[in-house]
């Protein structure tokens, strides 16, 4: 797979914000440190010691594997997503080793590899695992796949594409890291084709939609100024997506580990038994 069009650089102040993706590690850990209970920040500084000691595959499955499995009932739904991203870093898990936790781990453990691409790969090795998040029907996975590390990858046609999908998924557009640097004339004439044919059926414009445009400074392309033509989009409800293959301060409010709208979590099987499939570690959204 090829990606000819150099993506631009994202500033240091954009990668702020409310997802493990965009704060800095020293952060993440200082927020679990302070708001972890006492049982739940033994168990994750012992797995942050192993991952360390044991970084790497070993055998079928790794510790620091198992410990992301387990995030959930540790650390709870409120912190699990933070607890795995620092464990991967951590182990030093390359993209070969995050491709596989991804492909064989549960919707939670897959959010938590895409919120940890900006911090463990530096190219664009990691670009499948974001292209299949954004070929999925979990809101949540695309809300994660659309960071820092796309803002910074994603080619141009790509990433519009990209920012279609969160529109029409419901995803909020505050989740698309980049989004000011990024919009653009040809963004500004898909949203306006989009919005045209939605208006011409019938069908709701996502409110989102407007404030994008507005972004690309092409606001006069299609009239959105009629209030029953804006509305909020119902979530994941796109006939034409792709089937799922499979499916620094002030501190941060990493409470919130869902966007709005989010759905159920696809919990394929796998082949180790990993712990995490237990309904225990399904997160919460505040």
């Amino acid at each position: 797979m090829t990606h000819p069009h150099a993506a631009p650089a994202i500033p240091e102040a954009e990668r702020a914000g409310t997802t493990p993706a965009r704060a800095p590690l020293d952060v993440l850990h200082r927020h679990l440190d302070t708001h972890l209970e006492a049982t739940a920040r033994v168990w994750f500084r012992r797995a942050l010691d192993e991952a360390a000691a044991h970084p790497g595959t070993h055998g079928p499955i790794s510790v620091w594997e198992l410990r992301l499995a387990e995030a959930g009932r540790r650390c709870g739904g409120r912190y699990a997503d933070a607890a795995r991203v620092l464990i991967l870093r951590a182990a030093r898990a390359d993209p070969e080793s995050l491709a596989r936790v991804y492909f064989q781990g549960t919707a939670e453990e897959r959010r938590a590899v895409l919120h940890a691409l900006p911090h463990l790969v530096s190219g664009p090795d990691a670009l499948p695992l974001v292209e299949d998040a954004l070929r999925t029907h979990d809101t949540r996975l695309v809300a994660a796949a659309v960071g820092p590390y796309a803002a910074r990858h994603l080619d141009a046609h790509a990433w519009r594409h990209a920012v279609l999908k969160c529109l029409f998924a419901g995803v909020p557009v505050d989740e698309v890291a980049g989004l000011e640097q990024r919009a653009d004339a040809e963004l500004a004439r898909m949203l306006g084709d989009y919005a045209t044919e939605r208006t011409a059926a019938g069908r709701p414009v996502p409110r989102d939609l407007h404030r994008v445009l507005t972004l690309t400074g092409l606001t006069g392309l299609t009239d959105l100024s009629h209030p029953t033509a804006l509305t909020d989009p119902p979530a994941l409800t796109d006939p034409t997506a792709a089937a799922s293959t499979d499916s620094g301060e002030p501190t941060p409010d990493l409470h919130r580990t869902d966007p709005p709208g989010a759905g159920g979590s696809h919990r394929p099987a796998h082949p180790h038994g990993k712990e995490s499939r237990c309904a225990s570690s399904t997160p919460t959204s505040t």
